[in-house]
């Protein structure tokens, strides 16, 4: 696999005028096209991330982090790209992890490969990793088999697979709609673990609406069900992460 030539790097971000060409010229390292979505920043973001040679998407004015993933994927989809690999804009996910999500996706032939904080979750806040464990407890039960980490924004998947998909939310609830889609349409799906910096940033995430979106969207989804997949096809990503 030529990973530069048929993967990119996807960030969605907002106002991360402070660590966006520091993102972005460490995944060049590993993947040369690297595509910022600006989520309607009001800050210096989209010129610095120019400056550091991605392409940069703009939104006039933030529409969410579900939105702006839409418009990067669309975008890479739409220019050959087979894989993409998304990050966050705020330097929580470190670049060096990159060849991790590659090697997986090679060793395993998973469509979806996602970061797992949870292998060594002690430099999450508290409040952050108690809402990751809840989550993906409730997801973990609706799908079938753990979830590790159902949140974690750092993933690498099939682009072909993603297209397909009727992927409807806009918000931070996109992160347990997409890993449930791809779940339900038997695509296999990997962990793998990453290490998270966690520093002063303000988290994007607005506790009351955002909590309150993805209840919705948890409420809808489990009254309609999912799909479920072949559980020996999946049962092979726990047993390699307990290798890992």
């Amino acid at each position: 696999m030529d990973w530069p030539e048929h993967c990119a790097v996807v960030i969605p971000c907002l106002n991360e005028a402070a660590s966006i060409a520091s993102v972005v010229a460490q995944a060049r390292t590993h993947l040369s096209c690297v595509v910022v979505v600006d989520d309607g920043s009001s800050d210096a973001t989209a010129r610095l991330a120019a400056d550091s040679r991605a392409h940069v998407l703009r939104h006039d004015t933030p529409r969410g982090k579900g939105a702006a993933l839409k418009t990067g994927l669309s975008w890479s989809f739409a220019r050959g790209f087979t894989w993409a690999l998304t990050m966050d804009g705020d330097g929580q996910h470190l670049a060096r992890d990159i060849p991790s999500f590659l090697a997986r996706a090679v060793a395993t032939d998973a469509a979806l490969v996602v970061g797992n904080r949870m292998s060594n979750p002690t430099a999450m806040p508290w409040i952050r990793r108690k809402v990751n464990q809840w989550m993906s407890h409730r997801l973990s039960g609706l799908a079938g088999p753990l979830l590790p980490d159902s949140q974690c924004g750092f993933r690498l998947f099939q682009l072909g697979v993603w297209s397909s998909l009727d992927l409807r939310t806009t918000h931070f609830e996109v992160e347990s709609e997409l890993l449930l889609a791809f779940l339900a349409a038997n695509e296999r799906v990997e962990f793998v673990p990453i290490q998270v910096v966690y520093n002063q940033e303000t988290s994007k995430i607005r506790p009351m609406l955002d909590t309150w979106r993805w209840l919705r969207w948890w409420r809808r989804t489990s009254r309609s069900g999912v799909a479920s997949p072949n559980l020996e096809r999946r049962k092979p990503f726990s047993a390699f992460e307990k290798q890992s």
